[in-house]
């Protein structure tokens, strides 16, 4: 069929387009004014990963320190844990126990345990590892933050 400009076609017939769904990279801030961490606080976060991930991270924040930060690094297989204060990152920590819990595509839930001495982490209902506080004052990790490249579905603080 052949159209005149300006020509009115008694029934257009327009092809349906096929917009790719965008999928952008999780940044969630959680920040109270009187939420902070303390022993017997505990944190979970699920979602899932997306199918090209390649890390996402989640960061127990004090204003611009970062007191514990969980990094899942697909290209390295490995989930490193890390502190950050006065802007110089600490030696990080890479051991784990088995394989890498997170699989790409997969859904998972994180749950991290304040004590005394440190953090216990969880994933999906498996302990993972423990880190000690490197950063003191609990009272001042006021800031959680979840990053890179998941879905998030749920949040529980």
């Amino acid at each position: 069929m052949q159209s005149v400009p300006g020509q009115m076609l008694s029934n257009p017939v327009i092809p349906p387009v096929m917009y790719p769904s965008p999928t952008y990279p999780t940044a969630l801030l959680h920040r109270h004014p009187r939420w902070s961490v303390h022993p017997g606080k505990s944190i979970t976060v699920s979602g899932t990963v997306l199918p090209s991930a390649q890390r996402f991270h989640i960061n127990l924040r004090s204003g611009s320190d970062i007191a514990f930060q969980i990094n899942s690094r697909f290209n390295e297989n490995s989930v490193v844990r890390n502190t950050r204060i006065n802007g110089s990152w600490g030696t990080e920590e890479t051991y784990l126990p088995g394989s890498m819990p997170f699989s790409r595509g997969q859904g998972f839930s994180v749950w991290i345990m304040c004590e005394d001495t440190g953090y216990k982490v969880a994933v999906n209902g498996q302990h993972l590892f423990d880190y000690n506080h490197r950063l003191q004052n609990l009272p001042a990790i006021n800031v959680l933050e979840v990053g890179g490249d998941i879905q998030l579905t749920s949040l529980d603080t």
